[in-house]
């Protein structure tokens, strides 16, 4: 090869690496971006005195300095908004139900069922970068849906905290209604069902979806890059399809086990 062409490659090549900033000297939030971020699914419930969507959960993901954690919500008959992921706990039907029977619930670990209020003021005063996904549950009507939808989304702005939080859902009425009331929003519909293009559209920050549908469409996930949209993948916690969905290109992986997946990913 002409030395004056090797030169030139070699100048190239070094000046190329000066532009590149240190990966050390990056912040921790520059670092999440240039790795697979890591969200717990309801928070780090598997671990000693914790337990799923409590206020320990969040803690303890915040402790882990994980890209975010995520909560499901409801909306009580007087317009609170409770976190749980199923509809009823302890034969309470919690959307039929008061905020004042709501609260006397108690978790696994003893806690009182949170609100949401109760979770972001964890945000608020505790020093992470952990985000906070709230997952708007798809409620008995499309109504309660957009109504949950906008409940959680005024509480939210209450506290400020809009960089701080994303939202999913079910249901594409919650989906839509958020995204109405915050173009700005970072909003993902969950159930694996649509092309990335037709979320797109209506203006869904990412697609987040559940492990078999990326194997059924691995194409989602460049098609969703191509559209600026993020891509999640739910709820991933063995060690085979944890390496599957990092080698797919997936940018955050919700899982049960977050302490496993960081030390898969840093591998």
């Amino acid at each position: 090869m002409n030395s004056t062409i090797v030169r030139k490659s070699w100048t190239a090549a070094f000046l190329l690496l000066l532009a590149i900033p240190s990966f050390s000297k990056l912040s921790a939030q520059e670092r999440r971006t240039h790795e697979v971020g890591i969200i717990a699914h309801r928070g780090y419930w598997r671990t000693a005195g914790s337990s799923q969507n409590s206020r320990v959960s969040l803690q303890k993901a915040q402790d882990l300095d994980l890209f975010g954690s995520e909560i499901d919500v409801w909306l009580t008959t007087d317009g609170v908004v409770m976190v749980n992921h199923d509809n009823k706990y302890d034969g309470v039907v919690l959307e039929k139900s008061t905020s004042d029977v709501c609260r006397q619930l108690v978790l696994s670990n003893g806690e009182f069922m949170p609100t949401l209020p109760e979770l972001l003021e964890l945000i608020a005063t505790r020093p992470s970068g952990t985000k906070l996904i709230i997952e708007v549950k798809p409620h008995s009507t499309p109504e309660r849906d957009r109504a949950a939808a906008d409940s959680a989304m005024a509480l939210v702005r209450r506290y400020g905290l809009e960089r701080e939080v994303e939202y999913i859902s079910f249901s594409l009425h919650a989906c839509n209604r958020l995204v109405q009331n915050d173009a700005k929003a970072k909003v993902a519909y969950l159930n694996g069902d649509k092309a990335p293009a037709e979320l797109h559209a209506l203006g869904h920050a990412g697609i987040d979806y559940h492990v078999n549908a990326f194997r059924k469409h691995p194409e989602w996930v460049a098609e969703a890059h191509a559209l600026g949209m993020y891509v999640n993948v739910w709820t991933v916690d063995d060690e085979a399809s944890i390496q599957e969905m990092i080698r797919l290109g997936v940018d955050y992986i919700t899982t049960n086990e977050p302490v496993r997946t960081r030390r898969l990913i840093a591998r």
